[in-house]
C-alpha cells in the first residue's frame, strides 16, 4: 500500500518546475555515489543502490547483511509491487535482483524474520494473479486502496511460501518484527476499522492494541521492543468521520492528513507525538530509542516536497534531516545503527523514478 504514495508524489513532482539542485546532481552523479546536500550533516556519505522504477520499503536483515524491498520496475518484469532481495553492499544499475515474492497479485511491506533466512510480507496473490486496480483519486483527493485480499505470509529467501500468518476476512498488511525477535505488529480491518495488532512470530496470540476511529498503520517497534511508533489519521468532526467511514466502506483511505503516535508495545500509554499538519508518516526509531526519524510535507505549500525529520520521543527538538526539493521517505536504520536506507526522488533527472539510497549516519 505505501509504495502507491511514491507514485502520487511522483505525479505531483512532475507538475512543478525542474529543480536546479537535483539537475546538478543528475549530471554529476550517474554512478552509485550520490551528492550529500551541504545541510544534510547527519549523512557522512550517500550511495544510490537502485536506478529505475519505484523502489521503497527497504528493510535490513537482523545481521545487516541483506535487504528486502519492493519495486514495480518494469525492466524487472513486474506490473506492480513485488519483493526483491539484495546483499547490503550491492547496487542494481544494470542487473536485476532476485524476486522472492510469487510474482502474482500485489505485495507490500516485507520484513526479515530474526533467523535471517525468512521474510514476511503481505500479498493479494490468493485472490488474483494480476495486479489489482489501484485507484489514485476520489472526489479530487488522493487515496490509498485497502485491499481486503491482503494477507500476511512467511517465505524463505528462495521465494517459497512456508506459512500463512493471517486468515481473517479483510485487510492484513504492514507487518514488522520487533528487534527482540518475539513479536509482529501489523495493521488489520478485522474489527471494522483500521487498527494495529500484535502477534507471535507463528501468528498466534493476536491482540488488538489500538481502538480509536481512524487509520492506524506503518508501525515499528523501538530498538528494545518496548514501544511502538505509527502513523494515524484520526477524524474528529462529523464531516471528517463521515468521509472516513464512506471511503473505508469502499476500501479506501486518504493519506493526506496524518500525525505520529507512540505507545507501549501492548498499546498502553498512547499519546500523539506530532501536531504538524499535512502528512507525517513512515516513522522509524533512532538507534538510541530516544528519537524518531520520519517523513513529512508539513513545511510544503502544495503537498511537496517531502523531507526527513527527526524528533525526540517527548515531541521536542524537531530537526530537519534531508534538504531535497522532491521526495524523501521510508528511513530505516541498520541494526548496528551505522547506516540509514531511505527512498528518494533525488538524482533521477526530474523523472518519476524513486530509488533507494544508503547513507553513513553520524549523530
Amino acid at each position: 500500500m505505501r509504495i502507491l504514495y511514491l507514485f502520487l508524489i511522483g505525479l505531483m513532482v512532475l507538475s512543478c518546475k525542474t529543480n536546479k539542485k537535483d539537475n546538478q546532481q543528475t549530471l554529476e552523479n550517474r554512478d552509485s555515489i550520490a551528492n550529500v546536500y551541504p545541510e544534510e550533516r547527519h549523512f557522512k556519505s550517500l550511495k544510490q543502490i537502485t536506478f529505475g522504477g519505484d523502489n521503497a520499503e527497504a528493510y535490513w536483515s537482523f545481521d545487516d547483511k541483506q535487504l528486502v524491498f519492493q519495486s514495480n520496475y518494469k525492466n524487472w518484469n513486474v506490473g506492480c509491487d513485488q519483493m526483491f532481495l539484495m546483499n547490503a553492499d550491492e547496487t542494481f544499475k544494470d542487473k536485476m535482483p532476485p524476486m522472492i515474492s510469487t510474482g502474482k497479485g500485489r505485495t507490500t511491506c516485507a520484513y526479515f524474520m530474526p533467523d535471517n533466512k525468512h521474510i514476511l510480507y503481505a500479498s493479494t496473490h490468493l485472490e488474483q494473479d494480476e495486479c489489482p486496480d489501484a485507484p489514485l483519486r476520489k472526489n479530487g483527493k488522493y487515496v490509498w486502496p485497502i485491499y481486503d485480499s491482503y494477507d500476511i505470509f512467511v517465505a524463505d529467501l528462495e521465494g517459497n511460501i512456508v506459512k500463512q500468518l493471517t486468515t481473517e476476512k479483510g485487510y492484513d498488511a504492514e507487518a514488522t518484527v520487533s528487534p527482540k525477535g518475539d513479536k509482529i505488529v501489523f495493521t488489520s480491518t478485522r474489527s471494522g476499522d483500521i487498527e494495529l495488532y500484535t502477534m507471535n512470530l507463528d501468528g498466534s496470540d493476536v491482540k488488538q492494541i489500538t481502538d480509536q476511529l481512524g487509520y492506524d498503520g506503518g508501525a515499528f517497534f523501538s530498538p528494545d521492543g518496548t514501544k511502538i511508533i505509527f502513523r494515524s489519521s484520526r477524524p474528529k468532526t462529523e464531516e471528517e468521520i463521515k468521509n472516513y467511514k464512506d471511503l473505508l466502506a469502499q476500501g479506501l483511505v486518504e493519506p493526506t492528513e496524518m500525525e505520529l503516535y507512540i505507545c507501549n508495545a501492548d498499546g498502553s500509554d498512547l499519546r500523539q507525538l506530532t501536531d504538524l499538519g499535512n502528512a507525517n508518516w513512515s516513522p522509524f526509531f533512532h538507534p538510541s530509542g530516544k528519537k524518531i526519524l520520519f517523513s513529512s510535507n508539513f513545511e510544503a505549500e502544495r503537498g511537496f516536497p517531502f523531507n526527513l525529520y527527526m524528533i525526540d520521543i517527548d515531541g521536542k527538538n524537531l530537526e530537519r534531516v534531508t534538504h531535497g526539493e522532491t521526495f524523501d521517505a521510508f528511513p530505516v536504520f541498520s541494526n548496528d545503527g551505522k547506516k540509514l536506507i531511505f527512498s528518494s526522488n533525488r538524482n533521477n533527472g526530474g523523472g518519476r523514478d524513486t530509488n533507494l539510497f544508503i547513507a553513513e549516519w553520524q549523530d
